[in-house]
């Protein structure tokens, strides 16, 4: 955990590595991921960089491989998932084996492909045929069409005995509507067509598209309108094919077509076997090589962020990197050279640098949830006190504070424990909706965890209570008081043992009248105490960040008076609910002191706001303890000199200690945290002013914000109630066997409803609210949230990041 306390220190250092070692050496870091390179030629375009060939080398290698998927995915042949096996980066005299295979199996698959695409053309082209001559036996025995020309008066000047002729084919079915009207139109009706619809759908072998068509005949006369016909056809992109006269011949041609399909489908089916074979064989290695290609290509992309130096026999190039792993960037370059028997070593240089540097947060499985969590509002800036850690504990409880059911914990424990324990099963799942869920499963855990120990607190199981270690409440009636009267008041001084409920709340709670009554003044002031003191914690973390960039001063001129201002106010309202529990009691023989005579804690705190006083009833006191108003008027005073502290003690102290620049004197800004030396004094009153008034205010309405915490606790709880008894009651009313089925029944509604309202909506509901509760009220009190990404060369964040993205 003492990394995630603050960001890790970073250097930036300089590498010279030897041309012919860079790859291997750059291998080497990216299967570290600890080093973040700058780009030293920025201002050179793109194509005139040094290795700008490799990376199309490796573009051409992609383009191939895309191939290669696309036809397995044409043919549904599965590869196997290598997430938990990655391939090394081959050395750059394998690359171009590597291209050799790629070449290779990219011209077999495509000549595979191109003659499957010849054969299946041919194949269509013969069923058209067939289709034709089997439908055209009909046509031609049909005299009707003769007649029905002869009918029509024939072409305009052809003879009466003039032969017909015909024109046979098909055509895909949605265009014979527009196909039959045009050719009407272009004969003025002196062609008459015939058709047939062909059964089975045909497949397009470019699309591998089902296609229906229809045969169709044209008769006519002449040939002037042969050729309109024929042109008409090739617009609608009819396929015509030819048709004998002779019954006889076209039985002779049909067995023919008949008997070239079924030696065309034995070659058909061959090449299909091959292909799958040669498919199969490629399908383990597919995912090496896109693995493999993308690493390559990334090194060659890094490598040309390096300089070259003027004999052209050195890199140069500078990264960033967390100085707990300079040694292993050391022995990463070793490595790289011994790779390639290089004699030069490479040498790693650390440079000083006025830059900020990038903001590193080192996480485990466990707590980079939390750490996202964080992020997602804004990088912590660099060396900031990182809030992450303390929401590991912060996070989950105050959702539970809200969350707080037992049974509704436990459903969220075990989710969050069954995503823990298969977590390396259930990483396999890519989708985006899922991932988002898997990578917060020990925050689902934990809050679970923390739900189930509210729960406890609350009582509260499913809208129940447990009675497991018996009531301190005794109730001293007869029988018959008790079931003559609804409802009854016990006295605590007398109907409570001397023995407070030792955990938690009173069962007896659960059958009291006015329980929701105690629930909402007990939630309510428990929101507050734990607001305030998160808000104070948040404060005081501020002299972390203080103390670390070296401005002790802000300690006094900040972190004092809003210390002051939230304590003397907010704390001390805090303080009085904790006095009144305490010195409040039934059991007393001062008068002033019993339940009667406590005062209303709000009501007090806005009396000392406002300077006033009010009459309290006879025996009572106004105040709790001797000197509280001479000690709420002390507070109300120290906090209101705390405003104008606040204001301008920081402006006045930067006035009082800037250094006047001497004539000519440039001032140089100062780069680091707080610094205000290029600052006008008028823009650092402005900002105070703005700091002051936003931090004066939200003290007051995050402190009211805290008030979800009891506001969703109590909506919990009631909900809860109102599905048991509307829905779960259903079957618990009858005693007979129907009780019985009807509980059965009503169960998987009321458990439905449970885990969708309750545990889901609720559930999300709740944990929206806490995030706020964080990015706002407590974070805002310390936390700048200005830095940049580390962003390291790292194969395997380059790799999960493309597969997010699929």
């Amino acid at each position: 955990m003492g990394a995630m306390f603050r960001s890790e220190q970073m250097d930036l250092v300089q590498l010279l590595i030897q041309p012919e070692a860079a790859y291997s050496s750059l291998a080497e870091l990216g299967e570290l991921g600890i080093a973040q390179f700058r780009d030293l030629n920025a201002d050179v375009n793109v194509f005139q960089r040094k290795y700008t060939s490799e990376i199309r080398r490796c573009e051409e290698m992609a383009r191939k491989v895309a191939v290669i998927r696309r036809e397995l995915t044409k043919d549904e042949v599965t590869t196997p998932d290598l997430s938990d096996n990655i391939p090394r980066t081959p050395n750059s005299r394998e690359i171009i084996d590597l291209e050799a295979a790629l070449e290779k199996t990219e011209n077999e698959i495509m000549e595979l492909s191109e003659n499957s695409q010849a054969l299946l053309q041919n194949f269509m082209e013969l069923t058209e045929l067939k289709n034709v001559l089997e439908n055209t036996q009909g046509f031609f025995s049909d005299k009707s069409a003769a007649q029905n020309l002869e009918a029509t008066g024939g072409e305009p000047g052809a003879s009466d005995n003039k032969p017909l002729g015909f024109v046979a084919g098909v055509i895909p079915r949605e265009r014979i509507i527009g196909f039959e009207r045009m050719l009407w139109r272009v004969s003025r009706g002196n062609v008459f067509l015939r058709q047939a619809p062909i059964d089975k759908p045909l497949t397009d072998p470019r699309t591998g598209d089902e296609i229906y068509k229809i045969v169709f005949v044209a008769f006519f006369q002449g040939e002037q309108l042969k050729s309109r016909v024929k042109k008409i056809c090739s617009g609608y992109h009819a396929s015509l094919y030819p048709c004998p006269n002779e019954y006889a011949e076209r039985d002779e041609m049909l067995a023919g077509v008949r008997t070239r399909i079924e030696d065309l489908n034995m070659v058909i089916n061959q090449t299909k076997d091959q292909r799958q074979r040669v498919l199969m064989s490629v399908a383990k290695e597919v995912p090496k090589w896109e693995i493999i290609v993308k690493k390559i290509k990334a090194i060659y992309h890094t490598m040309n962020m390096f300089s070259v130096d003027v004999s052209k026999k050195c890199l140069f190039g500078e990264a960033w990197v967390p100085t707990e792993n300079l040694q292993d960037v050391k022995q990463a370059l070793i490595n790289g050279a011994s790779a390639v028997g290089s004699t030069v070593p490479s040498f790693l240089n650390v440079i000083s640098t006025t830059e900020t540097p990038p903001t590193f947060n080192r996480c485990n499985k466990f707590t980079q949830g939390f750490q996202n969590l964080i992020e997602s509002y804004g990088i912590a800036s660099y060396r900031e006190a990182n809030p992450a850690l303390y929401t590991i504990i912060t996070f989950p409880f105050l959702f539970a504070i809200m969350f707080g059911d037992l049974g509704h914990g436990v459903i969220l424990f075990l989710l969050g424990l069954w995503m823990v324990l298969y977590e390396k099963s259930l990483s396999r799942n890519k989708d985006e909706i899922w991932q988002l869920f898997f990578g917060g499963r020990y925050i689902i855990l934990l809050m679970g965890f923390f739900s189930m120990y509210t729960g406890f607190v609350y009582n509260d199981v499913f809208s129940k209570t447990m009675n497991i270690f018996g009531s301190s409440w005794s109730i001293n009636y007869n029988t018959s008081t008790i079931m003559e009267n609804k409802e009854l008041q016990l006295n605590p001084g007398e109907d409570y043992s001397e023995t407070v409920y030792w955990y938690g709340l009173d069962p007896a709670w659960m059958l009291a009248t006015n329980k929701i009554i105690f629930l909402n003044s007990f939630k309510m002031k428990l929101s507050i105490i734990f607001g305030v003191i998160h808000m104070i914690f948040g404060v005081c973390m501020s002299v972390v960040n203080n103390l670390h960039f070296k401005r002790p001063i802000n300690l006094l001129l900040d972190f004092l008076p809003q210390l002051l201002f939230l304590v003397l106010l907010f704390a001390y309202m805090c303080f009085m609910m904790f006095f009144k529990w305490i010195m409040y009691t039934a059991v007393t023989e001062e008068d002033h002191l019993k339940p009667g005579c406590a005062p209303s804690v709000l009501i007090l705190f806005i009396n000392m706001m406002l300077f006033k006083n009010q009459e309290p009833l006879e025996t009572c006191k106004e105040y709790m303890f001797e000197s509280q108003e001479t000690v709420q008027t002390i507070f109300i005073f120290v906090g209101l000199l705390c405003i104008p502290w606040l204001l301008l003690a920081k402006p006045l102290y930067i006035m009082a200690t800037r250094k006047k620049p001497a004539p000519g004197e440039h001032v140089a800004p100062s780069g680091g945290h707080g610094g205000h030396d290029d600052e006008p004094m008028s823009e650092i009153f402005i900002h105070q002013a703005i700091h002051c008034i936003e931090y004066i205010l939200s003290t007051i309405s995050h402190t009211a914000s805290y008030l979800r915490l009891w506001a969703l606790s109590l909506a919990h709880a009631q909900l809860s109630e109102v599905l048991y008894n509307m829905v779960l009651t259903m079957g618990l009313k009858s005693d007979s066997y129907t009780g019985a089925i009807m509980l059965y029944l009503v169960f998987w509604a009321w458990a439905a409803l449970t885990l969708a309202i309750l545990v889901g909506m609720e559930g999300l509901s709740a944990f929206l609210h806490t995030l706020r509760l964080h990015w706002v009220e407590f974070m805002s009190k310390f936390y700048e949230g200005l830095g940049l990404p580390f962003q390291p060369f790292s194969f395997k964040a380059m790799l999960d990041a493309e597969n997010e993205e699929k």
